[in-house]
């Protein structure tokens, strides 16, 4: 495959079913049972096992409706320190064979493998010897993806999930994308997906038709985004010390919402989602912004900064209903989000050299 730009090896690996994983290993009697973890009183799934995922269960589900589609789900507390302890052991095995490792979170990263410390040509061969060594070390198994971009190994990753690995090699990679479902995509999400159903665009070889200008009259500036890495084109370099600068949820809604105590509802929920997320990666921030979606598409943003960090679910729902008292309409809403920034991660910047290495041998 002729390409102007170095080809890179990499490998996205992604631990299967993560927090569900390490508390079903640590407690036998929950192996081959369907487990969420969090959840509980108005709270949400942080994650749900394989055998509660059968019957619809996923991570952000209100506990609520997890227990309807599941009513044998046992709920689990979380432990995140015990889930950043077997983080820190799995980039322990990164390490050994790069030091081009991007963490997403605790149970997901990228490695640029292109030139390893161990030698090895094929990444394929890397991908397992590093999946193994999880095993043999936590008893807990992982799926990896590898590619020559860190799209494609993203969605690589999942296809043979749990406890699997899928190589695109570049000489397939046209029509691997061709055929792929554009809700599997990733950066496709449910909403944009439906929205390219519409338009007659099922699978990559329709988006592939689309002309650069068409895709955005259509979707604005992820155009350009949906029109290259349809074609394989995604530069993004493995950043060894990536920066978060703000983490945020939101929810778009099938009907439109114009009751207080649903808007409560959903503001109690994204708040503790968010604390979920910040939490699972020892995040905390100063800054909460509001997010709101009208019905006729209008958008409002409203942040309040504090001296000190936010700490607790409680927290962003109280000061989230703060900023929904200076909304400037009562018009029907059909988004809510919560974000937040000035992240202690600015505290710990440093600088990232990416090499840039001529790629070799891709093995699949």
């Amino acid at each position: 495959m002729d390409s102007p730009f170095p080809l890179r090896k990499i490998i996205h690996v992604d631990m299967d079913a993560f927090y569900a994983s390490v508390e079903q290993h640590d407690n036998p009697e929950l192996k081959g049972k369907a487990i969420a973890v969090g959840g509980g009183h108005r709270g949400v799934v942080s994650a749900a096992s394989y055998e509660a995922r059968k019957f619809g269960v996923r991570s952000a589900m209100p506990s609520k409706t997890a227990k309807e589609k599941c009513p044998h789900l046992i709920f689990v507390p979380p432990r995140f320190a015990r889930y950043k302890e077997i983080s820190k052991k799995i980039r322990e095995i990164f390490y050994e064979y790069t030091d081009l490792v991007e963490p997403l979170s605790l149970d997901e990263a990228y490695l640029d493998v292109t030139e390893n410390k161990k030698g090895i040509k094929s990444a394929n061969q890397i991908a397992k010897e590093i999946r193994q060594k999880i095993f043999e070390q936590t008893g807990l198994t992982a799926s990896a993806g590898i590619a020559i971009n860190k799209f494609l190994a993203k969605v690589a990753s999942d296809i043979n999930k749990p406890n699997g690995q899928k190589t695109i090699h570049p000489d397939k990679m046209e029509s691997f994308l061709e055929e792929l479902p554009v809700e599997k995509f990733y950066g496709v999400g449910k909403v944009t997906a439906n929205k390219m159903f519409t338009f007659g665009i099922f699978k990559g070889k329709d988006l592939k038709k689309r002309t650069l200008e068409d895709l955005t009259r259509l979707f604005g500036k992820s155009g350009g985004y949906y029109y290259n890495v349809v074609r394989g084109i995604h530069h993004s370099e493995v950043k060894p010390h990536r920066i978060q600068k703000s983490v945020a949820v939101e929810r778009t809604f099938l009907e439109d919402l114009s009751d207080e105590q649903q808007i409560d509802e959903k503001l109690t929920s994204l708040s503790e989602e968010l604390h979920q997320r910040l939490q699972k990666n020892n995040i905390m921030g100063r800054s909460l912004t509001l997010k709101i979606k009208y019905k006729d598409f209008s958008l409002f943003t409203r942040s309040i900064t504090k001296e000190e960090y936010f700490n607790s679910p409680e927290q962003y729902f109280t000061t989230s209903k703060k900023l929904w008292e200076l909304r400037p309409y009562d018009k029907a809403v059909r988004l809510l989000g919560l974000s937040l920034s000035h992240l202690n991660t600015e505290e710990k910047k440093q600088i990232s050299v990416q090499l840039k290495i001529q790629f070799e041998e891709f093995e699949d």
